[in-house]
Parts: structure tokens; C-alpha cells; sequence
């Protein structure tokens, strides 16, 4: 008897409708500021399927870097090799990021608050530590200085917190005009998308509103996720489900 191979499944998982919602909010031409790990897998996606023109800027000093493969850090040479130029670090930031000319910073987090303040320090007391970090990198100047930002992580109650171990880059600070009295550039995260849906700060408040669930999702699984009193928007709507070519390419993609 000969063996058959089943053919890989089309049912898209929880990471991968968590990527292509995330890839489909950055829009062709925009510069984007790009942090290593889902938000590169996403920022990729969408150049390959939607925004060809979308510019990607890495820290470590690629500009226009066309990966044909997810990065492992901001020194894989793959981002070297296919970038359209690389310049140095100081460059990136004072005349790319603080001199107004990125569009999107494209961030993850391992804790967010209510206000899209994050953490990537700690967690646990500073001092000593449950879990240390990768660190700051370039987050809070991406955060302080893109004209905006979008967040992407999972959703459980120890990601979306009441209150950061420690406050690495600063959303939307404490609420209200908070942000723009500390003289940051940027206008804050606009977008937070996780694999239960998608969020949207209150423009009074600051503060993230639960504005869309993914398929299958519910109100009371974001809710049970969140480490605080969750606000629902009275236009909750559905994201539409991944096609089979945003599936198709996020695979080739990553190697799945």
C-alpha cells in the first residue's frame, strides 16, 4: 500500500489571524519602523501582499530591507543583504525616527496597560526580577517619535496588566492629555491587535477599547484575558477571516 500525505491545513491558527490583521493595518508607501519577532512577520506580510511601497526600517540601520525570511534579531544579515541601503545606528534615529520621517513603529510587548504604555524590561521588581527582559532597544524612542504606533501581542491576563512591573515606552501615559504634555513628538499607539482581536484607544480617554473580534472570538474570552475593567465599543464588529492567499504567503513566509 502507498502512503498519501494529507495536504497541509488551510485553517488559519490563532498567531496566524493575529498576523494578517495586524499586516493589513499598515497601508502602501509608509515608512514603518519595524521591532524583530510577529510585528516583522506582519510588516513583511503586508509588503508582500498589499504594500509593495511600504519602506522598512530596522535599528540597526537598513533602510527599504526586504527579508525573504523572519529576521532572527535587528543584525541578521538577511536584512543587510536585501536592503535597499544601511546606515548607521545614530542616523536611524536622529534623522530618520526623531526627525519626524516614520510613519508607523511597529512594536510587540510582554505587558501592556490600559493607556498602550508597555514593558520589556522586567517583570517582578526591578531589583530583582522574576523574568528579565530583552530590554528597551530602541522601543520608547520608536514610541516617543513615530508619527504612530501599533502593538501587537498576545492577549492573556499576564500580557494586558492594570499595572506595569515597569514602564518601558510610553503609550498614551496616564489617559487624556497626559502624552502630549511630555513633549513627545508622535501621536501614540493607535491600534492594538492580539490573537482574540483588536483595540482602539478612546480619543477623550486614551485609554483601549475593545473594537473587533476576530472569528470565533468572544467578548467574554477578551474580557477573561485582560487584567482590567475591559471596555467593549457599542460598534463591535468582526475582522474578516484570513483569505487563502494572505495564508499562503504568510507560510512561504515563515517556513510553515
Amino acid at each position: 500500500m502507498t502512503a498519501t500525505l494529507d495536504p497541509p491545513s488551510t485553517k488559519a491558527t490563532t498567531d496566524e489571524i493575529m498576523t494578517v490583521v495586524a499586516a493589513r493595518e499598515l497601508k502602501d508607501g509608509v515608512v514603518c519602523f519595524v521591532g524583530i519577532g510577529l510585528p516583522s512577520t506582519a510588516a513583511n506580510l503586508a509588503r508582500h501582499m498589499h504594500a509593495p511601497n511600504a519602506v522598512l526600517i530596522y535599528e540597526s540601520g537598513t533602510i527599504g530591507a526586504k527579508p525573504t525570511r523572519p529576521p532572527l534579531s535587528i543584525g541578521d544579515g538577511e536584512l543587510a543583504d536585501t536592503a535597499d541601503c544601511v546606515v548607521s545606528v545614530p542616523e536611524i534615529f536622529s534623522y530618520w525616527l526623531q526627525a519626524g520621517r516614520v510613519d508607523v513603529g511597529f512594536l510587540g510587548a510582554a505587558q501592556l496597560d490600559r493607556y498602550g504604555n508597555i514593558n520589556t524590561t522586567v517583570v517582578g521588581d526591578y531589583d530583582h526580577p522574576k523574568v528579565r527582559l530583552p530590554g528597551a532597544g530602541g522601543a520608547p524612542e520608536i514610541a516617543a517619535s513615530a508619527k504612530q504606533t501599533f502593538l501587537l501581542l498576545r492577549q492573556t491576563p499576564r500580557a494586558f496588566v492594570e499595572q506595569l512591573d515597569f514602564r518601558t515606552s510610553v503609550g498614551n501615559a496616564e489617559g487624556g492629555s497626559s502624552r502630549s504634555s511630555l513633549g513627545m513628538t508622535g501621536a501614540g499607539p493607535a491600534v492594538v491587535i492580539t490573537d482574540i482581536g483588536v483595540l482602539r484607544p478612546d480619543p477623550q480617554t486614551g485609554e483601549f477599547v475593545l473594537t473587533a473580534l476576530h472569528p470565533g472570538r468572544t467578548v467574554d474570552e477578551a474580557v477573561a484575558a485582560t487584567g482590567w475593567p475591559l471596555r467593549v465599543s457599542d460598534d463591535l464588529t468582526v475582522t474578516g477571516p484570513p483569505t487563502a492567499e494572505e495564508i499562503s504567503a504568510l507560510r512561504a513566509l515563515t517556513g510553515a
